[in-house]
């Protein structure tokens, strides 16, 4: 195959996309993980381009050696930016395999491009439960979701409220809105201690929540496994988490219930099917973080599409350019829509979706050549 000749960003403050050139023109497009991503893409030039141009990609086999040799020969700079850059290169690598055999990611992964239930996620905690139970209701009645997701706590919050008695307030105000039928999930996001959070877990189940999300400090893994062994209703976490190594121990010591990586946090789909394969061979269900309709939910549609341990559904973004502006325009057409509290998996080649040439003309671009 041909080797890798070009790495390119296009990027600002929140996004960064990539787009990699193989010596026969063939292209693939990715993306860094959001959030600085302007400082991602200089790591990626600067650490992660060096060891991938000039390398040979002769199928999706090759995309996981690549990444670890990268992580082997930058072993100083381990962390939680070497691995949002290189989320840039794998995601390019994995459109780059599917366009050139005209098959979407999904078939590659060993999947289908069906469609997927999603869960209506909120981000906000600055919103009272009148009015999250009032937009979750219009989301059910519009688009047909049977799952929401919604916020307790403050985020690392130390036990001390959003507010003074929100979580009390916003579990069974929204709960009782949703009605039967509906699955109900929420997210501590890491704002409890232990005991703490077992008496809001209580709560939780008596209201008819099945989900408890990162309810003490998601880097306290005994703190985890405390509330998840004292509570009959799943306890989920894994979203910040990219290290195997931290990976192996929560699986092995049963901290959470289920499993919730984020493709681009772990540095990309050849990581995430690490962890999910850990999980699925522990009998853990696999529901992946996926909190803004870039890149990063479109690639985790596809895992779900493949993985044997999916979960029930797919964590969809509710929030809109009000809350996530940067969102606005990223794609070409709507690659999200939602029918019957469904989406559907792209069915073209790679990710199945076309980056916006609009967005990608006011990003700043950056390029590594093979010398």
């Amino acid at each position: 195959m041909p080797k890798l000749t070009r790495i390119e960003t296009f990027s600002n403050e929140f996004v960064c996309f990539t787009k990699i050139t193989a010596a026969d023109g063939a292209v693939g497009w990715g993306q860094t993980s959001t959030y600085n991503a302007d400082i991602t893409a200089q790591i990626l030039h600067r650490q992660i381009a060096p060891w991938a141009l000039g390398t040979d990609i002769n199928s999706t086999n090759d995309i996981l050696p690549l990444i670890q040799r990268i992580e082997e020969r930058e072993h100083k700079f381990p962390g939680s930016y070497r691995c949002r850059a290189n989320a840039g290169l794998d995601t390019a690598l994995w459109d780059m395999e599917g366009r050139r055999q005209n098959k979407p990611v999904v078939e590659l992964l060993g999947g289908t491009p069906g469609r997927l239930r999603a869960y209506a996620s909120s981000m906000k905690r600055d919103i009272t439960p009148q009015d999250e139970a009032a937009r979750f209701v219009k989301l059910r009645d519009t688009y047909g979701f049977d799952a929401f997701k919604w916020r307790v706590a403050a985020e690392c919050g130390r036990d001390i409220d959003e507010w003074a008695g929100r979580t009390e307030e916003v579990i069974p105000v929204v709960s009782a809105a949703l009605g039967q039928g509906i699955a109900k999930l929420v997210d501590g996001n890491s704002g409890f201690s232990p005991k703490r959070a077992i008496e809001v877990g209580k709560i939780l189940s008596d209201n008819g929540i099945s989900h408890f999300e990162e309810p003490t400090p998601y880097w306290e893994l005994d703190q985890t496994r405390e509330v998840t062994a004292a509570l009959d209703i799943d306890v989920t976490g894994g979203e910040q988490d990219w290290d195997l190594a931290t990976w192996r121990r929560m699986i092995d010591m049963q901290a959470v219930d289920i499993v919730q990586p984020d493709v681009m946090y772990m540095g990309g789909m050849a990581r995430t099917v690490l962890v999910a394969e850990m999980a699925a061979a522990a009998g853990m269900p696999c529901t992946p973080h996926s909190a803004n309709l870039s890149l990063v939910t479109i690639c985790t549609m596809h895992l779900l599409g493949a993985i044997p341990n999916a979960g029930k559904y797919l964590e969809f973004s509710i929030e809109g350019d009000d809350y996530y502006p940067w969102q606005n325009g990223l794609f070409i057409g709507n690659p999200f829509a939602v029918t019957d509290g469904k989406v559907q998996i792209p069915q073209g080649p790679g990710w199945g979706v076309e980056i916006n040439p609009e967005w990608l003309a006011h990003a700043k671009h950056q390029q590594s050549e093979l010398g």
